[in-house]
């Protein structure tokens, strides 16, 4: 009986060391959540996929250039319960996306807020 017990008690300790890494969660850790950052640009992609959706976008500078963006929101669950479909921004859109940027300052934002024209795109985190 003590035998099972332990040997129980063994086997469900190493499910959960095996399982912690799956509750693990980058969250916001790579963005400045300090402080809120806004481009306008045009879309280039939607990935709507799994865990985060991705938006690609170019944002025009000062001088005409071109600068590439990405942009993380939140799961498609999230997004769909909120109304979002693949067709919800499309290649061509005009976008003002606001959020959090990157620690590093590379051209990656987490999305806290979207504009589509001029109207705000519901996430479904509200």
């Amino acid at each position: 009986m003590k035998g099972r017990t332990l040997a129980f008690l063994a086997v469900a300790f190493c499910l959960l060391v095996v399982s912690v890494p799956m509750f693990a969660h980058h969250g916001t850790a790579a963005y400045d959540v300090s402080k809120t950052y806004t481009v306008k640009g045009k879309v280039t992609r939607l990935n709507f996929i799994n865990p985060h959706v991705q938006l690609y976008f170019d944002v025009t500078d000062e001088k005409g250039g071109v600068e590439k963006w990405q942009a993380e929101l939140t799961s498609p669950n999230h997004l769909m319960r909120a109304g979002w479909t693949k067709e919800t921004l499309k290649p061509g859109d005009d976008v003002t996306v606001t959020g959090y940027r990157t620690k590093d300052g590379t051209n990656s934002i987490w999305i806290s807020k979207i504009m589509l024209r001029d109207e705000e795109i519901k996430l479904g985190m509200e």
